[in-house]
Parts: C-alpha cells; structure tokens; sequence
C-alpha cells in the first residue's frame, strides 16, 4: 500500500531561485490529500502529474500568504474543469470568509459541493476517519493561530494464513471469524486459535507536518513516534534570534525536535528566501539527527 509525499514547494514567504511556497500531496493508497496551498500549487499539480480533480481533501495550516493564497484559483479551476464530486476542506475558520469574499466578489458559484472544516486552533482534534487512515490536527505556536496535521495509517483486519487454512480444512463461512479473532472448533471439538492462522500484523506508518512554529514541546505528544516528519527548518542556525522573533525554527532545532519525539525520520523545508544553497541545512541537521532529508521539489519521500 501506497503512502508517500510528494513535494510541491518547499519556499518560506515568497519564491526564489526557482523554489515555489509550500504545498504537499500525499499519496495513500491512490488517494490524494493536498497539504497547504501557496500560490502556484495548480501549476506544480500539473508539472508534476497529479490530476487535481483526484483530490477530494485539502488540509490548511494558517493564514499567511505562502500556505494558502493558490487555494481560491485551485478552487476555481475545479469549477471550471467541471468537478462534480464533494471537496472537503480544512482549515482555520476566517478562511471560510476569505473565500465567501473572493468567491462573491468574482461572481463565481462553485458547481460542485465545497465542505469546510473548522480546524481547532487550542486543542489537538480527530478531523477525518477513515476505515484506512485518520488525521489529526494540533496547535502549533506562530505567530497566528497555526495547526499541524498528522496522518496515521488505521489497523486493517489481519490477513490469514491460507495455507494453514487450507491444512486445516476450516470452512469458508467461518474465515471471516477468524479474522475478527474468534477461535474456531472443529466438528470433533478440536479447538483451533484464531491467532495460529492469521499473519503479523504489518508496522502501521505514519507522517507528520509541522507548517510554521518556533520550538516549543506544547504540540511534541501530538507527533510523538512518528515514522516521517516534516519539520519547517527557516533557518540556519545562526539566525536563532530571527527564528525566536518570527516564531519559526532553525534546522538545527527541527532536528532536536525529531530526536525528542522519537520520529523515524526527518523532513526539512519552508527554507527562507535568503538561501540558495540548502546543503548547510542537512550539514547543521545530521550531527543531531542523522536520517534527515531535504524536502526537495517534485520528488516523493515514503512514510
């Protein structure tokens, strides 16, 4: 099964040296979720080969421009290409406004059902669950109201042994019980376990995003062992006063933050505009926090 991220803009506040503002697509299991929506998101979908109308969720963590300001023309070329099926959309409640505005001003009546979510911005909440996936979101501390997102991976019912089965001779009818955990006796009051002919369960994944936060432990349980992280790094380490002003975090403390919560691995982006070369990221990153990754566009990172 599918889960992976694909990369779409890893820019802080405006683009530069061909770097686009922030946008995300998870794949899980061919579905598409789209975190954060800077402005040219519609066109890297393209570039890159992701048909927007497969995109049926769309997750937004705050309300600065580089997160958010490519959401009303996505939303709008939907309408165009003639989408018919619902779009959920999370966020934070004024983004509910920001686009009732844009939409009336533009005289645009959506063809197609947008259904917004209210994202909580004081407590971490369950936004979406799916027999196969739930997502949370959590506060971050910016400078506004931001949430994170985490996405994990739900327990699918195990897969059975069928050559035990088989063996065995259980009927048909019953591996349905099996899979639930209910012991099967035989016709001559053999007792055969359910646990003896169901496989491993496999290793359930999960990804975190950290959009825009200074390093603060208030939203660590929120992405405490999580198998891939991104963490925003904006900057080198030697701009901590900047990072401490602007609530933003240097790469060297998204590293601390990974090995604190014991992630997998970390993801670093949202780099300032200020740097063309990001390699001093992972150099700062790595004596802290070894398996780390830049978010480099248009490339895929599994969970």
């Amino acid at each position: 099964m599918r889960f992976e991220v694909l990369i779409l803009g890893n820019s802080s506040a405006t683009p530069m040296y061909g770097r686009h503002p922030t946008a995300q697509v998870l794949n899980f299991n061919e579905q598409f979720f789209l975190i954060d929506c800077g402005e040219g998101t519609q066109m890297q979908l393209v570039r890159y080969g992701i048909k927007s109308h497969r995109i049926n969720h769309i997750f937004i963590s705050h309300l600065h421009g580089d997160h958010y300001l490519g959401l009303p023309g996505l939303l709008s070329s939907q309408h165009l290409m003639g989408r018919k099926a619902a779009l959920h959309l999370y966020g934070p409640p004024a983004l509910q406004e920001i686009l009732d505005v844009q939409f009336r001003h533009s005289g645009v009546q959506l063809q197609y059902d947008l259904i917004f979510h209210p994202t909580n911005p004081t407590a971490e909440e369950i936004i979406l669950d799916t027999p196969a996936l739930k997502v949370r979101s959590f506060p971050l501390n910016h400078r506004i109201d931001c949430t994170g997102f985490r996405f994990d991976e739900a327990q699918a019912a195990p897969r059975l042994n069928i050559e035990l089965v088989e063996r065995y001779h259980i009927p048909k009818s019953y591996l349905s019980l099996l899979k639930r955990g209910i012991d099967y006796v035989g016709k001559d009051g053999t007792l055969f376990k359910a646990s003896d002919f169901t496989l491993p369960v496999e290793k359930l994944r999960s990804y975190a995003y950290c959009s825009d936060t200074a390093k603060t432990p208030s939203y660590w349980s929120a992405i405490h062992g999580v198998d891939l992280l991104y963490h925003e790094s904006t900057f080198l380490h030697d701009m901590l006063a900047r990072a401490i002003e602007t609530r933003h975090s240097t790469s060297v403390e998204a590293a601390e933050v990974a090995r604190a919560v014991g992630a997998k691995k970390l993801l670093l982006g949202h780099f300032s505009a200020r740097y063309r070369d990001l390699q001093p990221f992972l150099n700062e990153s790595y004596p802290i926090f070894a398996n780390t990754l830049l978010s480099e566009e248009g490339k895929w990172f599994l969970v």
